[in-house]
């Protein structure tokens, strides 16, 4: 479906030195640095994944995916999507992909949003009937009617963004690279784009690289975790296997009996205790939370005990710190 194969990207930016007399020099010598935005790149994607494409920014991401959708040549390695080479093949290609730039839109900025929709029906050469019944199912989920006669520009940024992931719907692709598609969005809006999007996976087997800081859409949506930094693979696996991996920390509070002495188990950290509330920190790689709820449960009179996990943008912060990026 989707192979890389040794991919790396380089970029010559143009660097001088500040003040007036270097301002001087450049303008009739430029010099230049390499930047190596991809280091070596290699994975593939089976139809039907959905996959977590995540890393700090700068860290080529967004590189990634512009060479995937055929907008930018890498400097060497071999790239094939749905059996055509991107870059080689645009026109072919692109008909296949839906893409969503958080930070670009393909929607024309002066006039109302229903005529791009109309300029991308004729780009795409989709049929009418496909075109009226994609884009009642799109307007319903995604709550657009009131804004399809209005220019984007007079859109908000959480609008705008409906409207483009909507747009990159419009011709049933089979795969959707989405790059930061949530961003601008309230609670409700994000809600309906996952779910859209798990269902557009689940009924037509639509393949979904997601990049994205949000680790809401990651965790709601992707099985499998690739953590790029630095333009290289650090990690390609499951999501669940990361968080194993890393969460090995769970708070447990507890309310118990006041009058009750609290014997603080092996292999946690006492955060609070106070007024018959505690709070205590779990090393789950000594030892499992079911073990330390046993103990304190038979030791004290429990009215209410919980566990909770590390939050999962703590663990990607510490991942970041492990490979110093």
């Amino acid at each position: 479906m989707i192979s890389l194969s040794h991919i790396c990207k380089e970029y010559r930016v143009a660097t001088r030195s500040e003040g007036m007399k270097a301002a001087l020099k450049s303008f009739f010598k430029r010099e230049y640095i390499s930047v190596e935005a991809l280091k070596d790149i290699s994975f593939d994607i089976k139809r039907g994944e959905i996959v977590g494409y995540i890393g700090p920014n700068g860290a080529g991401k967004s590189t990634t995916v512009k060479i995937l959708c055929g907008v930018l040549v890498p400097t060497s390695g071999n790239c094939s999507v749905l059996g055509l080479v991107p870059w080689e093949n645009r026109l072919k290609h692109v008909s296949h992909i839906g893409v969503v730039f958080g930070q670009r839109s393909q929607l024309l900025w002066d006039i109302p949003v229903i005529d791009s929709f109309s300029l991308l029906k004729d780009i795409y050469r989709v049929d009418e009937l496909s075109y009226k019944e994609n884009l009642e199912e799109l307007s319903y989920v995604f709550g657009l009617e009131e804004y399809l006669s209005i220019p984007v520009r007079q859109l908000s940024l959480g609008q705008r963004m409906r409207c483009e992931i909507a747009a990159s719907m419009l011709h049933n692709p089979q795969i959707l690279f989405l790059d930061e598609p949530t961003i601008g969005l309230d609670a409700v809006s994000q809600i309906a784009v996952r779910n859209y999007i798990r269902r557009i996976n689940k009924e037509k087997d639509v393949t979904v690289l997601l990049t994205t800081h949000d680790m809401g859409d990651v965790e709601a949506l992707a099985e499998r975790v690739m953590l790029i930094g630095k333009g290289q693979i650090l990690y390609d696996g499951s999501f669940s296997s990361m968080k194993s991996r890393y969460d090995t920390v769970n708070l447990i509070t507890i309310e118990y009996d006041p009058t009750m002495h609290l014997k603080q188990p092996e292999h946690t950290a006492l955060v609070s205790n106070e007024n018959g509330r505690a709070i205590l920190s779990v090393d789950t790689s000594k030892t499992a939370a079911s073990s330390v709820i046993g103990q304190l449960s038979s030791s004290l009179w429990v009215k209410d005990i919980s566990v909770q996990s590390r939050p999962i943008e703590e663990i990607i912060a510490e991942i970041y710190e492990e490979y110093e990026i």
